[in-house]
């Protein structure tokens, strides 16, 4: 059996930046075993499937597909960068014809909108409740150690914790951390927490005017830090949407290859994450090609 397999950088215009995400184009669904072995094969941050919901379907004509993302231990409910990754595929590669495209996940529904140079991913919002953070005293503590933090903030659906830094902390001090990932995972093991976002104020007044900036790890799901997350921002907006009293914002996310994702927050519980950017190498605008390739099982 070969399996065809497309490899992406996503939420970047450049090589080597962004997040990259493994995308597989399958006729059928296979086992929940293989698929796992593929992503932890992969070792990327995620690896997404994307499945013909009946046999007849064509990649090229069809508009709705089952998508299924996993990282290299396990499966998650909802990935944007592995969604943008993959309707880069479906367009770039497979030549889609169609406007939209709709992918049925565990998160249920979500779209993806070509515009202009770039695209917008329909997401739905995560929005999270205010903690104590003494109840998540030892996991802040390895992460952040003994910086200030101004809010602490729980979306229990995703199992993400979002710890706010001071905004007496400059951005430098977000971008420099050094975070032990096997410290941070042992640091909490109730279950109640998944991945962390650290975020901290954007500088809205400097170009190119960030309101937000943050960073993600997650080593309870063999990542010990997401580049770009796009399902990070799902609890993000909910937040820095309160906060800042804006609808439309721009976000940076400061890991070491780094990704700015522009984010409108709707009135029906969902939220667009778009990117646009300008030319890349590959002839690309919204993601970089860095691998195609077929596998073969026995």
């Amino acid at each position: 059996m070969e399996i065809e397999l497309y490899q992406l950088d996503a939420f970047t215009n450049l090589p080597f930046k962004g997040n990259p995400a493994a995308v597989c184009p399958l006729m059928h669904e296979l086992s929940d075993d293989l698929y796992q072995k593929i992503a932890a094969e992969m070792n990327l941050p995620e690896t997404a499937f994307l499945i013909k919901h009946n046999p007849s379907d064509d990649f090229t004509t069809g508009s709705r597909f089952r998508l299924r993302w996993f990282t290299p231990t396990n499966e998650v409910n909802l990935c944007g960068h592995a969604t943008l990754a993959t309707a880069a595929v479906l367009f770039q590669y497979k030549n889609n014809v169609n406007p939209v495209l709709v992918f049925d996940t565990r998160s249920g529904e979500v779209a993806v909108t070509p515009q202009g140079d770039g695209y917008v991913l329909d997401f739905p919002l995560n929005p999270p409740t205010e903690q104590d953070p003494n109840e998540f005293r030892d996991i802040i503590k390895a992460a952040v150690g003994d910086l200030p933090i101004q809010d602490v903030y729980l979306s229990a659906n995703t199992k993400k914790l979002m710890v706010r830094l001071a905004d007496s902390c400059d951005r430098s001090v977000l971008t420099s951390l050094k975070i032990d990932p096997i410290l941070l995972q042992s640091s909490e093991k109730t279950g109640k927490v998944k991945g962390l976002i650290l975020t901290m104020k954007g500088s809205p007044d400097s170009q190119p005017g960030y309101d937000f900036y943050s960073r993600y790890f997650a080593p309870w799901n063999g990542i010990t830090e997401d580049p770009v997350t796009g399902s990070a921002h799902t609890v993000l907006a909910c937040y820095w949407t309160k906060k800042l009293g804006k609808k439309k914002m721009l976000a940076y996310q400061c890991s070491s290859r780094g990704g700015e994702l522009e984010l409108e927050v709707r009135d029906d519980g969902r939220i667009n994450i778009g990117w646009t950017g300008g030319h890349c190498p590959a002839g690309n605008n919204h993601t970089v090609a860095t691998d195609t390739c077929s596998v073969q099982f026995d």
